[in-house]
């Protein structure tokens, strides 16, 4: 394993023997060429980015510079060094946040309200002129919500899990929530992952909405998840307005039908399967520690 630090990385545990991790800045076009050049790899995922979409109007500048050169290091570097790489970039969204039409599709005119769109819609362009301008096999996944139990607890989905494990256990007595009327589409991170690896099986690059086609709001991913621990809901619930977040009102909701016709994909994961396992693994993780 190549590191440039000691830093922990409980996520990767479990499979750390099977990695070798190469630590350097993707803007770094050098730097990238360098490792594209000596790993020559088959397929790069490129899903580096902010985590925390609001989080990007405390940095416009540098998170939308990351957010593009990362893009055109990558392919700048599979064009110079390895051009039989095939190249997948998560596009988000979050390209359609202020959207005037729901369902999105590969069609949609983007229109997004933040730094984070912002960036996301320059990565998927450089995609697409890539592809068209060098020949490249490179596709775009305009990733809707996909969530896992590794989510941190500052995204709405763990943060209702952990809290509600908390409750049973008896270690808090209350869940705070900002519009749990705003509704979103969220499905499976293993499912989306499969997609992914679908898109760079086909023989030639194209873009793909990855969603699970079916949106919920905040209430009912509260009432599903405290329903599989025996909680009623009302006994427990808090609105506080400052939770509210500008744009939460927007419906996004992606039309995954090019990948069901393409790829044959589709998210198989319901939202209280997907909650089924982030409860289990709540537990799990609170039981061991």
């Amino acid at each position: 394993m190549k590191s440039g630090g000691d830093k922990p990385r409980q996520n990767l545990a479990a499979i750390s023997d099977q990695l070798e991790l190469h630590e350097l800045d993707l803007t770094d076009a050098r730097a990238v060429e360098a490792l594209v050049a000596d790993l020559r790899p088959t397929e790069i995922y490129n899903l580096a980015a902010p985590s925390v979409v609001y989080a990007s109007w405390d940095r416009p500048i540098e998170t939308v510079e990351f957010m593009a050169g990362s893009v055109t290091s990558l392919l700048d570097a599979i064009v110079a060094s390895s051009p039989e790489t095939r190249f997948f970039q998560a596009s988000s969204s979050e390209m359609f946040r202020g959207a005037e039409v729901s369902p999105q599709n590969e069609q949609t005119p983007p229109r997004p309200t933040s730094p984070y769109g912002v960036g996301k819609v320059a990565g998927h362009n450089l995609v697409y002129a890539y592809r068209r301008h060098h020949g490249v096999h490179a596709s775009s996944g305009i990733l809707y919500n996909h969530e896992s139990p590794r989510r941190p607890t500052d995204f709405v989905t763990r943060k209702v899990v952990a809290t509600a494990v908390a409750i049973k256990r008896g270690d808090v007595d209350e869940l705070v929530l900002g519009d749990i009327s705003a509704r979103r589409d969220w499905g499976y991170a293993v499912d989306y992952v499969n997609a992914m690896w679908l898109m760079l099986q086909q023989d030639e690059g194209d873009d793909f909405v990855l969603a699970s086609g079916r949106t919920y709001t905040v209430e009912e991913l509260v009432r599903t998840t405290f329903s599989l621990l025996d909680l009623e809901t009302d006994d427990y619930i808090r609105f506080d307005p400052a939770l509210t977040r500008k744009g939460d009102e927007a419906l996004l909701a992606g039309n995954p039908s090019k990948a069901a016709e393409r790829l044959g994909w589709r998210a198989d994961t319901d939202l209280r399967g997907l909650l089924q396992l982030m409860v289990d693994s709540e537990l799990a993780a609170v039981a061991s520690s």
